[in-house]
């Protein structure tokens, strides 16, 4: 709700300081007087386009402050906080703007400055005019499919729709991620598969690189010990055979000794017998010692190519440690999460494929959500178009026929609200084609449409209602139809079903409107040729009672007029 507008040199206006209340709020003066001026300085704060011959002459600079007070649940709030612009949804909402005499602009909220068109987004949020040049709000499309949700009671199933939507969105997303994954996995997989062969291979134990190098250091000690004890054996090659051969050969020493009759005392046939004796001794520990040797030689159990193998086992160990750059105690490890992660970009495939059927449920589920809504727009539609059609008549716009279309959009434009283009349309005169609002040429007629459209729509939405302005929606009517003017507006701004009406100001010159107004601003030019100032008077019951029989009777104000004015306020 508006509560206070603040003026600055704006046009004829010095200073003005306006308090505004809820209800019907009716503004009425002479032509020329300077209605205009108040809803301009009111565009100006809530974002309008400003021109510099807005600025008093004679000043540096206009300046107007509209100050609200939205409900907490208003979206105005959640619009500041998008804007990151400072707020507390218990105090006002404080708009402003300065035009200095040379164009230039400034824009403030709650004293923060800021750019004219966050006033404007503000301005859309907060308030709607339709007047004689302008209609804003009813002729954006964008708004109309709201409108018509709030009036069909359609929150729940919008409520539905986007939950679809959002369930179609998030699988969508999700089948994207997985392709993606799927796209980006294709050369881990042959990696994975590649470095798992090697590991595959080898087949690494725990452990097993301490006990090979040990294993080798035994290995090598043990072949070291062989070829030594093979060095010692070869002394006992050939030597049973010549030692044979020397006994044999004293043997025949001894018998030629014998036989050619030696020294009586037989000397060299006993030295020679015990030669050869110890040569027989010799022969039988050689025989032994070689025995010796040779057991000593097994007790090592060496495989020729043990060594080479365990050295070659080692090796292939140690070198696929340095290719994945980790220790060799690591190997094990690796191959079991190599295994796993190549488990689970393979299982990637099926989790894609669940996805997939995710998103076709979503998507099947979004589409008769939406299908239903569609539905039950254009039964809605159907009920406002008839609830509008009986409001025209009385407002003078008898010929005109309006209807709500709801177009279905391709699936491409699927989005949270549905599947539907929902467009106000309005033929001007019979035979003439459908067309969008801005069709209706007569500033009068728009005007007048919009509340025969607001009137049908009242108490219908949920949600804060926006501050109504209404600017001589009454042109080229009077009597029954000015009255009818009235009664709707009057209807917009009561309240009803436990929440606040509308707050509607209506710039006019019907009696009958200004009639029907909580209250009542009488907009007034005095001064001379060198000094004329716009001002504005609140009117007390008695004062409203004089300016309706004004406007009723003219310069000249009779009794007549009077009790006509105070059968009118009565009515």
């Amino acid at each position: 709700m508006l509560i206070g507008l603040q003026i600055r040199d704006i046009v004829l206006i010095e200073a003005l300081d306006l308090s505004i209340g809820p209800g019907l709020t009716a503004l009425t003066g002479e032509t020329g007087a300077g209605k205009s001026i108040i809803l301009d300085a009111l565009g100006l704060a809530t974002g309008a386009r400003g021109d510099a011959g807005l600025v008093r002459r004679g000043a540096a600079q206009a300046m107007a402050t509209a100050v609200f007070a939205p409900s907490p649940d208003h979206s105005v709030w959640d619009l500041l906080e998008e804007k990151g612009l400072a707020y507390a949804r218990d105090e006002d909402l404080v708009l402003r703007r300065t035009l200095s005499a040379d164009g230039r602009s400034r824009a403030f909220v709650n004293d923060q400055a800021t750019g004219v068109g966050v006033l404007k987004e503000l301005g859309e949020a907060l308030l709607e005019v339709h007047g004689q040049h302008e209609t804003v709000g009813l002729l954006d499309a964008r708004t109309h499919r709201p409108l018509l949700d709030a009036y069909g009671d359609l929150a729940r199933q919008s409520g539905v729709v986007a939950e679809a939507w959002r369930a179609w969105r998030q699988a969508r997303e999700r089948a994207d991620a997985l392709r993606a994954e799927a796209a980006r996995s294709a050369a881990e997989i042959e990696e994975l598969t590649f470095r798992l062969s090697e590991l595959d291979r080898l087949d690494p134990r725990e452990g097993e690189e301490t006990e090979l190098a040990e294993q080798r250091a035994i290995l090598g000690a043990a072949e070291k010990a062989l070829a030594d004890i093979a060095s010692a054996r070869d002394v006992f090659d050939g030597l049973g055979a010549r030692v044979a051969s020397a006994i044999r050969a004293l043997e025949r020493a001894r018998e030629r000794a014998v036989t050619a009759g030696a020294a009586a005392d037989g000397a060299a046939v006993t030295r020679l017998a015990a030669a050869s004796e110890a040569l027989d001794r010799v022969l039988v520990e050689a025989g032994e010692a070689e025995a010796a040797v040779d057991s000593a030689a097994s007790a090592f159990d060496f495989e020729p190519d043990r060594l080479e193998k365990t050295e070659e086992r080692l090796f292939d160990l140690r070198g696929l440690a340095r290719k994945l750059n980790v220790a060799v105690e690591e190997l094990p490890v690796l191959r079991v999460r190599f295994a796993e992660r190549l488990r689970a970009v393979e299982s990637a495939e099926d989790s894609l494929k669940a996805a997939e059927a995710e998103v076709t449920s979503a998507r099947a589920g979004y589409l008769a959500a939406a299908a239903a809504l569609t539905e039950a727009r254009r039964a809605a539609g159907e009920r406002l178009a008839t609830a509008v059609m009986a409001e025209l008549a009385p407002l003078k716009l008898e010929k005109a026929r309006f209807r709500v279309a709801v177009e279905p959009l391709g699936e491409d434009r699927a989005g949270s609200s549905g599947l539907d283009r929902v467009a106000f349309e309005i033929a001007t005169n019979p035979g003439a084609p459908f067309g969008d609002l801005g069709a209706i040429a007569s500033g009068g007629e728009l005007a007048r449409f919009a509340l025969a459209l607001k009137a049908a729509l009242a108490g219908r939405g949920s949600g804060p209602q926006p501050l109504m302005i209404f600017d001589e929606v009454d042109q080229g009517v009077g009597g029954a139809v000015a009255d009818a003017v009235g009664l709707r507006l009057k209807r917009l701004a009561a309240p009803r079903d436990g929440r606040m009406g509308a707050q509607v100001l209506v710039v006019t010159h019907s009696p009958q409107v200004a009639a029907r107004a909580e209250a009542h601003w009488r907009i007034t030019k005095a001064g001379d040729s060198e000094r004329i100032r716009t001002a504005v008077e609140v009117l007390s019951p008695a004062d409203r009672e004089e300016e309706i029989a004004r406007m009723l009777a003219g310069a000249q104000i009779t009794d007549a007029a009077r009790a006509a004015a105070r059968a009118l306020i009565g009515a």
